[in-house]
């Protein structure tokens, strides 16, 4: 199956929602404070190189979420190629995995300016582990994520460890310790568009409210199943190289909107986008030099010459 044009709608908050899986869904990110660590150092280079606001996040076993709000598709592609790229370098070298990472390049959804579709979103991202029934509270998510930063104002610091130089340093000799070359990096939270109005307090306050409804559903569905968490031990004892039984494979929708009426209009833009993508592309491959391409697009590479 081919991959979708990248496209962000021009006139928008720019919010969208970010998608990567590990290959195979192997459980590669398992949590542990070494790994917790180099992400955060990651995401905060990545984010200081390539300015993105960064509303919420969350890292499961196999995947991870990320609510970005971009100028632009070539700013999230920017961020996304460093941040993507020294993650899996960083996590394959922990787990000693050697193979591609992920399974595919990352997803993002465009959010609509809508409250209600950007809320959905939000607790989504910040229900990874309750949902699942992995930890009781979402605080108890022994992985990354932004909960305890959107609740108590918690700094997310991580490291980022300069290879180059420690590979300098070994050729010529020289001893170091293990934080000789590494960075202290800050990973910044912005407030969603739709609340980015409200005072600290109250962005808060209504941060509280979306953790206890997550919380609350998620102890009434296990209180159905007579299931129990199975808690933080079980969930960093998981084998970084295994499988899951079952991948969710279910299509993604083209974008996240909370009534019919903006769906139909972000659908009706993308289709605009495409024909006008699908047209240039045509021409360029027809021999055409002088082809403009849409707005906000990759085109692709020039056409094979013969001879």
């Amino acid at each position: 199956m081919s991959r979708c044009i990248r496209y962000i709608p021009p006139e928008g908050s720019g919010l969208v929602e970010v998608t990567c899986r590990t290959l195979q869904g192997r459980y590669l990110l398992t949590p542990s404070d070494e790994l917790n660590e180099i992400i955060l150092g990651a995401l905060g280079r990545a984010q200081e190189l390539y300015p993105v606001d960064i509303c919420a996040f969350a890292f499961a076993s196999n995947h991870f979420h990320l609510l970005l709000r971009v100028e632009s598709t070539r700013v999230l592609a920017l961020f996304m190629c460093h941040f993507n790229s020294n993650l899996a370098r960083e996590a394959g070298r922990l787990v000693r995995w050697r193979e591609k990472f992920w399974g595919r390049r990352y997803q993002a959804i465009p959010i609509s300016e809508e409250e209600a579709a950007q809320v959905e979103r939000l607790r989504y991202v910040l229900a990874h582990g309750c949902k699942e029934g992995l930890v009781e509270r979402l605080r108890d998510w022994p992985g990354v994520s932004a909960v305890r930063a959107l609740l108590e104002g918690e700094p997310l610091e991580g490291l980022w460890f300069d290879r180059t130089r420690e590979h300098m340093a070994r050729r010529r000799g020289m001893a170091f310790e293990r934080l000789d070359f590494a960075t202290s990096y800050t990973v910044k939270l912005a407030p969603l568009p739709c609340w980015a109005h409200l005072s600290a307090e109250e962005y808060r306050r209504r941060i509280a409210e979306v953790v206890e409804e997550v919380e609350n559903q998620s102890a009434l569905h296990r209180q159905q199943l007579g299931l129990s968490p199975q808690g933080t031990v079980a969930v960093r004892n998981q084998e970084p190289h295994t499988t899951p039984e079952r991948l969710k494979k279910s299509p993604a929708p083209l974008f996240h909107a909370a009534s019919r009426k903006i769906r139909g209009e972000l659908y009706a833009g993308y289709r605009h986008f495409l024909a006008a993508f699908r047209d240039a592309a045509a021409r360029l491959r027809a021999g055409e030099t002088a082809v403009a391409f849409p707005a906000g697009s990759f085109p692709p590479a020039a056409p094979w010459v013969p001879g």
